[in-house]
Formats: C-alpha cells, sequence, structure tokens
C-alpha cells in the first residue's frame, strides 16, 4: 500500500462528504483539489492500476453524452466503470471522480475509466492518465475567450498526439476535416468512423461552420455529402485531400421526432442495428462514437446494442421533467453549432413555446458574441412565443429581434428563478415547453428544480 496515495484519497472522500453536507456543491471538483494536496501524482497512480485502461473522450461538442453512453456499453459487458459521470471535465474535477470511486488503501474500484477530458485539459489528462484509446469527438468554435481560436487547441492538441505511444489507439470521427489531418502520421494507431448516409444533409456550410478550408494548402473544401457544421464526405479542391476510409460507419439513420433514433453500424463482423432513447443527428454521431469506441475495446456487439439502447440522457441535455402539470424538455446550448443543431432537431419535433436562458459566467465563457453567429433567423416564423432570460437574457432578445422575430412573440424575462416561474405560468395546462439554457444557467435550473422536488441534484443522476 501506497500510505500517501491512501491518504490522499481520504482525504478527497471526506472533502466531498463534508461539501454536500453542508449543502455547498456536489463535491465533484474541490475533493480533487484537497486530494492532489496530500498527493499530486493521486491521478497518476490511480489510472495505471485501472485493468482494462483508461479511455478519454474528447471534442467540442457531445462529450458528456458519448461518455455515458460508453460508460454503459462497458456496464451491460460486464465492467466495472470509473466514470467522471457529473462531467466534471478539469484534471481536478477526473481527479475527485478516481478518489471517489477507489478504496481507501488507494485501488481504484473498476475494471475500465472512462475519462470525459476538457478540450484545454487534455493534454495534461493525457499525460497523465496514459490512456489506452483516445476517443476525438469533433473540433468547433468554442468559449474564444478562454480555448482561442479553433487553431490554437489543434496546435496544443496535435502536440500530445504527435508524443503518444504506439499502444495508444487514437479513435477519430474522420467526418471533420481539422481531425482527420491533425490525426495523420501518428505513431500511435489511428481508427476512424463516420456517417455514410444521405438521408439528413445541409444544403450548405452554415454561417457557423469552422473549417471550410483544407489543413493541407488551404484550398477551399467542396463536400458530397454535408451533414453537420463542416462535418461531412469532403475533398479539397486544390490538393485532393479527402476523407479518410472509414473504419466504423453508420448507415440508414432514422431521426423518430424528439424520442429516439435508430441507425445501423457497417462493422467487420457485419451490419449492427441500433436504438437510442434520444433525438437529433449530434446524437447519432455521439451513439456512433460511443459504438466504435466499445468495438476498438474489443467489447461484444450485444453489449452496444443493449448499452445504447438502455441509455437515457445526461442531465441537462433533452433531459423531460414535468412541473406543476407542464412538460419542460430541457437542452444545453452552449455555441454557435451546438446551438443550430438544437434548433434543427426542434424543428423536427415540431414548435413549442420556448425559453432560451443565457448566462456569461466563466463555465459559459464571458463573450457572449457567439450569440451573433446563430442561425436565429430559423425562429423568425416558428409559430409561438419565444422567452429569454438569464443574466445576458437581454442580448439573446436582441439577437432574435435582429433575426425578425416579431415583437409580439418576444418575451423578454429576467434572471431565474423567475424567468422559469413566468415561463411556467404561460404554458397550459398539461402543455410542453423547450427550456434552452447556456451550462451555468442549466445548473442553476436544476438547482431551482432541484430545491422543488423535482429532479435529483446533478451529482446524484
Amino acid at each position: 500500500m501506497d500510505p500517501r496515495l491512501a491518504l490522499a484519497v481520504m482525504a478527497g472522500k471526506a472533502s466531498a462528504t463534508l461539501i454536500r453536507r453542508l449543502g455547498r456543491g456536489g463535491g465533484t471538483a474541490a475533493p480533487g483539489v484537497v486530494a492532489s494536496r496530500v498527493d499530486p501524482a493521486i491521478l497518476d497512480k490511480l489510472a495505471r492500476q485501472v485493468a482494462a485502461g483508461c479511455v478519454v473522450v474528447a471534442g467540442t461538442n457531445g462529450k458528456t453524452t458519448t461518455a455515458r453512453m460508453l460508460a454503459g456499453i462497458c456496464a451491460c459487458a460486464g465492467l466495472r466503470v470509473i466514470h467522471n459521470r457529473t462531467g466534471s471535465n478539469l484534471v481536478r474535477g477526473i481527479t475527485a471522480a478516481f478518489a471517489a470511486q477507489s478504496s481507501l488503501t488507494g485501488r481504484p474500484r473498476g475494471d475500465v475509466a472512462v475519462i470525459e477530458a476538457d478540450e484545454a485539459a487534455f493534454p495534461e489528462v493525457v499525460r497523465r492518465t496514459r490512456p489506452r484509446l483516445i476517443l476525438l469527438l469533433n473540433l468547433f468554435r468554442d468559449q474564444l475567450d478562454r480555448y482561442g481560436e479553433l487553431d490554437t487547441v489543434a496546435a496544443r492538441w496535435g502536440e500530445t498526439l504527435r508524443a503518444l505511444p504506439p499502444t495508444t489507439i487514437v479513435l477519430v470521427n474522420a467526418d471533420d476535416p481539422a481531425l482527420a489531418t491533425l490525426t495523420e502520421g501518428l505513431t500511435a494507431p489511428r481508427r476512424t468512423f463516420g456517417l455514410r448516409d444521405g438521408r439528413h444533409q445541409l444544403d450548405q456550410l452554415p454561417h457557423a461552420a469552422d473549417a471550410a478550408t483544407c489543413r493541407r494548402c488551404g484550398a477551399p473544401l467542396t463536400y458530397a455529402r454535408l451533414f453537420l457544421s463542416h462535418l461531412g464526405d469532403y475533398v479539397c479542391t486544390g490538393c485532393g485531400y479527402r476523407r479518410p476510409p472509414l473504419d466504423t460507419a453508420a448507415r440508414e439513420v432514422a431521426l423518430c421526432g424528439l424520442e429516439e433514433l435508430t441507425l445501423t453500424l457497417e462493422t467487420a463482423d457485419g451490419p449492427l442495428a441500433l436504438r437510442v432513447g434520444v433525438p437529433g443527428l449530434y446524437n447519432a454521431y455521439n451513439a456512433l462514437a460511443a459504438a466504435a469506441a466499445a468495438l476498438a475495446l474489443g467489447l461484444p456487439p450485444v453489449a452496444v446494442a443493449e448499452g445504447l439502447a438502455a441509455f437515457r440522457s445526461a442531465f441537462g441535455r433533452i433531459e423531460r421533467v414535468t412541473y406543476r402539470g407542464r412538460r419542460l424538455v430541457i437542452v444545453l446550448i452552449k455555441n454557435p453549432v451546438g446551438f443550430n443543431e438544437v434548433l434543427r432537431m426542434l424543428e423536427m419535433g415540431g414548435a413549442a413555446p420556448t425559453l432560451i436562458l443565457i448566462n456569461d459566467l466563466d463555465a459559459d465563457g464571458r463573450d457572449v458574441s457567439w450569440l451573433w453567429d446563430v442561425d436565429a433567423e430559423r425562429l423568425r416564423d416558428a409559430p409561438v412565443p419565444l422567452y429569454t432570460g438569464g443574466i445576458r437574457g437581454d442580448e439573446m432578445a436582441l439577437r432574435l429581434k435582429y433575426a425578425g422575430v416579431p415583437p409580439e412573440r418576444l418575451v423578454p424575462l429576467g434572471d431565474l428563478p423567475d424567468a422559469l416561474d413566468s415561463f411556467v405560468d404561460d404554458l397550459p395546462p398539461d402543455g410542453t415547453g423547450f427550456v434552452l439554457p447556456t451550462y451555468t444557467a442549466m445548473l442553476r435550473l436544476r438547482e431551482v428544480l432541484a430545491a422543488r422536488g423535482v429532479v435529483h441534484s446533478f451529482w446524484q443522476d
């Protein structure tokens, strides 16, 4: 036994218990700071003991959902899973999750670790956990004041990926041209996944798309099929670089309103039909990524199908709650691409009164200029009222005004909880409303609902 490691784990557990008993939060990050003060190498030591290794999931959008999907598949395969399930994805949050899921003697209580990593924390997380598999989902602009431009994130990731040993598998969404070029020529083996389906395409690159030019020569990309933002089947008009061949592909993607989706996975062992209880094309990508990762880990296809069939949304990600006799559908928004895909999904599911909650705290990004890159014009002709709230609700109301939303359909509200109560008051009994919050607005919304007995606290979900 490593006495220092054991003491660090105990300190982390004790601080988490104290924080929760004092009602100061979920204890999902601070215990990692406490534990690391006792033993700065706690994460390294615990990660090395995980028998089946660590999987690091990274990307701008979909990390929490994909990691939860993969963790569920692992559980269906009979593995005990260590997982930062709350989405606390900085090093301190990952450390806290490991400490919480280890014995008092410093032994991880899991066969495999599924780790969601923040974009900025990704290099350190990889260095300290030495993952067996890295799953890369996408790269979009997000929180420019924190991450910088896309090229900045890509450069940092590139350094980390080039230093990987041949024992680490890099599984990459090849539909993203930025990730495809970033993962070329690595010492570590690369595997790819993507969509091969022509039913859900965009007519042109959205305004918020980031990778319209070739990363090799700078010439424009053209798309045989464009699925989501800049994700698709592309070729460079200059050097001829094109999407790499897909090791795992999804076809026959069917989006079933706001309830579920189905798809067929093309695998080396033949087609695998999957049903997932979340909607939207972006969740088809998440399910495809989780399934491809599970197969790369050698898990049986039946566990993939069962795990995805049993999956339910993570808190705030298409979460359905009933409050005062009304049904609320809570869908996190955090950047232009994600917001646009949520609007696309809601269009398919049918119109309903919508409350958009915008905050500008550190976890949201202080710069809210990204709202002007959202295709808010899609809401102009929606036959429902649009409500705005949160710390920067006025900024959202202004964006909707410039998008052409008629003043009689625009209802600015204040911050939570008043905005929630006013919105629910306006919904008809037994009616449905959509709530689209940024990250900290989502946490505050769920805090209000938890205090009123509607949902569990997020660390209990």
